[in-house]
């Protein structure tokens, strides 16, 4: 592990810090949205266009870095993300908020797949499997400490939108200053949505779902806060407390997948997800508590997604797990869209419970059509794809990487 730290260590450092920029400027929108007397669904739609940007960039940013190449992409959207976090301050307007949203998320996407792709070529097939597990930790990581940063200044004024653009800034520096020539980029083959379906429904709708609930906790989880009255101190220990159980519950989740029929497992999950995300609406709960829920919630999500990648590619022949991979991305894209949408029209219409009821009931929605698809086929007859831990911010670069290396783990075991 400290052999492939050494030689990945500017690549994971510049990753570090375009998380605090990221998880900084999620959270950060939620309050100031607040103080600017931004309405919830106002905040929603500012939200859900982040996600929008960042399917777009997952479609467009490839063709991009073949046109101009790597270093051009990379540097211009770098550019761009730090100049939209000091436009927020200056611009507090919902409209211009939405439209840099859209702007970020775009860039976002297209700065993962560079630096992600970059980070593949660098490792090894001996090292590619720690590589990509320092890579997750260091994502959540990232965005864990960016909610402590919340508290270093005044949410009304600039300093806080000032140093994720710094910190974007600087994360370029010792990622162009130490990377390898280029590594090549290649076209992923496409698998028509039908056909995907067709292999395997449920893989499809949850991977929707997922991302309906994933967009929702990191869209709208300030956004909650604020309206509860929860302070920043407060705010960011429960956003934290989200990513910190997506970080802990990936591993041992990931371990009971390859060693149980992996329907029962996403079963299982979702089940919990609901029973949990009820607590807070049908009681009233103490803090501590909310933020235990908090933590249970994106304990299930985050290798959720991770674990229906795995259940669809047990479906697929090796050739075509790239393809497969692709499609789910971008349907847990659009679903991710929606996320924040529905959410704040819940919570506008019942109040801050709507943050928690509507990820209880996308989760009892994938409860039951799981159930409803045991009984249709029977399982797998022989899983022949790892799980891997992965993010739902990860590129197609990593989950290719993340498939290869798992699959051929799992010929060797």
């Amino acid at each position: 592990m400290l052999k492939v730290l050494g030689s990945t260590w500017a690549l994971l450092l510049g990753m570090l810090l375009l998380m605090l920029g990221n998880g900084m400027q999620g959270t950060l929108l939620g309050i100031r949205g607040a103080i600017e007397d931004f309405s919830t669904t106002q905040m929603s739609i500012v939200m859900s266009c982040y996600f929008v940007g960042f399917l777009f960039g997952s479609r467009m940013a490839p063709e991009m870095i073949r046109r101009v190449g790597h270093v051009r992409v990379f540097a211009a959207l770098g550019s761009m993300i730090s100049a939209v976090l000091i436009l927020y301050a200056a611009a507090p307007h919902w409209v211009a908020w939405a439209l840099m949203r859209v702007v970020i998320g775009f860039s976002f996407s297209g700065v993962y797949i560079t630096a992600e792709s970059w980070l593949n070529n660098a490792s090894t097939n001996e090292n590619r499997g720690q590589a990509l597990s320092l890579y997750l930790i260091v994502q959540m990581i990232g965005i864990i400490a960016a909610q402590a940063l919340l508290n270093l200044a005044d949410p009304s004024g600039y300093i806080l939108f000032v140093i994720p653009s710094v910190l974007v800034s600087l994360a370029f520096t010792p990622i162009l200053l130490s990377i390898s020539p280029a590594p090549s980029f290649d076209s992923t083959r496409r698998l028509s949505f039908s056909a995907l379906f067709h292999i395997s429904p449920l893989g499809c709708v949850g991977m929707f779902l997922l991302g309906a609930i994933f967009s929702a906790q990191f869209g709208m989880a300030s956004v909650w806060a604020t309206q509860v009255g929860l302070n920043v101190r407060d705010l960011s220990i429960f956003v934290g407390g989200i990513y910190v159980g997506g970080l802990v519950l990936q591993y041992p989740i990931g371990w009971i997948s390859d060693r149980m029929d992996r329907r029962r497992l996403i079963l299982f999950l979702a089940v919990a997800g609901t029973v949990v995300l009820m607590v807070p609406v049908l009681f009233d709960v103490p803090f501590t508590v909310l933020v235990l829920v908090g933590a249970l919630a994106g304990g299930i999500s985050n290798p959720l997604y991770s674990l229906l990648l795995a259940y669809v590619n047990d479906y697929m022949e090796t050739s075509d797990m790239a393809a497969a991979s692709a499609g789910l991305m971008f349907i847990n894209g659009l679903g991710a869209i929606s996320g924040p949408i529905i959410t704040g029209w819940m919570m506008a219409s019942i109040g801050p419970s709507g943050f928690f009821l509507f990820m209880a009931i996308v989760f009892a929605i994938l409860s039951v059509y799981g159930a409803w698809r045991m009984i249709q086929r029977p399982a797998a007859p022989d899983a022949h794809s790892g799980y891997t831990a992965l993010s739902p911010t990860s590129s197609l670069i990593t989950v290719e990487a993340a498939m290869e290396q798992s699959e051929e783990e799992h010929q060797q075991n």
